[in-house]
C-alpha cells in the first residue's frame, strides 16, 4: 500500500518547510486548506481555489453524507471531481460537528441527529472510512472524540482511550490504496496526555497525523506546550496537520513547533461579515472611516482584489447588502493566509524564520 511521506527541505529550529507526496499528487508546506463544508467553500468556486493557489480544499464526511449523500459524491467521481476541482482534497471525518451535537457515545461508535431533518444515524470508525472513501479525497481522517472544554480529566482521558480504540479500528479497515489515511491525536491542554495520545497514534503507521481538539476555547498559552508535546512524538517523516486552527499568530507558532498545514472558517466566516486580514492586522471594511478610502484592502497584498478593488467600494457593497461584498473579502483572507504560508515557507528556506515570526507576532500576538 502507498505509504503519504514528507520530504523536509528544510529546517529553521522545529519550522520544517516539506514536500509532501500523495498517491496523486505532492504538495508544499506550510500550507492552508480552504473549508469547502458542504462540497464548497462558501461564495467560491473550483475556479477561485486554483486562482487562489490553494493546494488542498477540505470537505466535511458529516454534511456530505447527509446532503447528497456519499453514494451521490461517488457517482460524480468524488468530492473533487463533483466541485470540479483538479487539486487535493481532504475529508474530516464529521467527528467534530457530531460531538457538537452532543450524541450518544459508546465505545462502538455515535447516534446522533442529523442537523437537516432530525434524523437519527449510527456513525462508526468503520462507517467513517467506508464513507469518505466513497467520497474519494485523497486525505480522508479517522472518526475520534473530541471533548469540550473545561472538561475533567476524566473526560479528556476517556476521549483519548477512545480516539486510540477507534484510530486502530479505523486503520484495520481502510482499503483505498490511492487515498491516505491521517490519525488524530487528543489529549486536551495536558501535555502528559498529549504525548501519550501522539505515541499510541504514531504506533498504529498511519499517512500522517491530525491535532485536534485545540482552538476550541484555551488560550494560546495553553495550547502551545499541550501542541508541542505531541509533536516531539510523531514522525518526523510524515506530514503533521492543526485542525480548525487558523489565525495568524497561532498558525506562526505552531509552524515554529514543527506543524506542517492548517484549516480554519475564520477567513471566510471575517469576510462574509466585513473583516479583513492584514498586514497590519484586521480591518472592519464597514466603518464609516473607509466611505471615501481608494487604497487596497492592503497595500502589501498582491491579490487579485487588492489589485482592482477600494476599501471605499467594498465599504459599498457592504451597506447595500450586495452578497459579492462577501465573495470578495473571503477571497481577499484566503489569498492573504496562503500568501503568509508562502511567506513562511521562504523564511524556513531562508533560515530567517525566527526574524519573520516576530514579524507577524508583533502584529497578531
Amino acid at each position: 500500500m502507498f505509504r503519504a511521506h514528507a520530504d523536509v527541505s528544510a529546517v529553521d529550529g522545529a519550522a520544517r518547510a516539506s514536500i509532501v507526496t500523495l498517491a496523486r499528487g505532492t504538495y508544499v508546506t506550510p500550507t492552508f486548506m480552504p473549508v469547502g463544508t458542504r462540497g464548497a467553500v462558501k461564495y467560491l468556486s473550483a475556479s477561485d481555489y486554483e486562482q487562489l493557489g490553494a493546494q488542498i480544499v477540505l470537505g466535511n464526511t458529516y454534511h456530505l453524507m447527509l446532503r447528497p449523500g456519499a453514494d451521490t459524491v461517488a457517482h460524480f467521481g468524488g468530492v473533487g471531481a463533483f466541485a470540479g476541482w483538479k487539486g487535493l482534497t481532504l475529508t474530516d471525518s464529521g467527528g467534530f460537528q457530531v460531538f457538537s451535537l452532543k450524541p450518544d457515545v459508546d465505545d462502538e461508535g455515535v447516534t446522533f441527529a442529523s442537523t437537516y431533518d432530525g434524523s437519527k444515524h449510527r456513525f462508526t470508525p468503520e462507517s467513517a472510512v467506508s464513507t469518505q472513501e466513497k467520497l474519494g479525497a485523497d486525505i480522508q481522517m479517522v472518526l475520534d472524540v473530541c471533548p469540550p472544554l473545561p472538561s475533567t480529566d476524566e473526560v479528556v482521558y476517556e476521549a483519548l482511550r477512545r480516539t486510540t480504540m477507534w484510530a486502530a479500528r479505523a486503520r484495520a479497515v481502510h482499503q483505498r490504496t490511492d487515498q491516505s489515511l491521517f490519525g488524530i491525536v487528543q489529549g486536551g491542554v495536558s501535555e502528559t496526555m498529549r504525548r501519550e495520545s501522539a505515541q499510541q497514534i504514531s504506533a498504529l503507521n498511519f499517512d500522517g497525523y491530525g491535532i485536534g481538539g485545540l482552538s476550541v476555547g484555551e488560550t494560546r498559552e495553553q495550547m502551545l506546550p499541550a501542541l508541542a508535546a505531541a509533536l516531539a512524538e510523531l514522525p518526523t517523516d510524515q506530514p503533521r496537520y492543526l485542525m480548525g486552527v487558523g489565525d495568524p499568530a497561532s498558525m506562526i507558532e505552531a509552524i515554529g513547533l514543527g506543524v506542517d498545514q492548517f484549516d480554519c472558517v475564520l477567513q471566510t466566516r471575517l469576510g462574509r461579515h466585513g473583516t479583513a486580514l492584514t498586514s497590519q492586522g484586521r480591518v472592519n471594511l464597514k466603518r464609516a472611516e473607509f466611505t471615501q478610502d481608494n487604497g487596497p484592502i492592503d497595500d502589501t497584498c498582491g491579490c487579485a482584489v487588492c489589485a482592482v478593488h477600494s476599501r471605499g467600494y467594498l465599504r459599498h457593497l457592504f451597506q447595500v447588502g450586495e452578497p459579492t461584498a462577501s465573495r470578495l473579502v473571503s477571497l481577499h483572507n484566503l489569498a492573504w493566509t496562503i500568501a503568509l504560508m508562502g511567506q513562511a515557507r521562504s523564511a524556513i528556506l531562508a533560515g530567517t524564520f525566527g526574524a519573520f515570526r516576530k514579524q507577524v507576532l508583533d502584529v497578531w500576538a
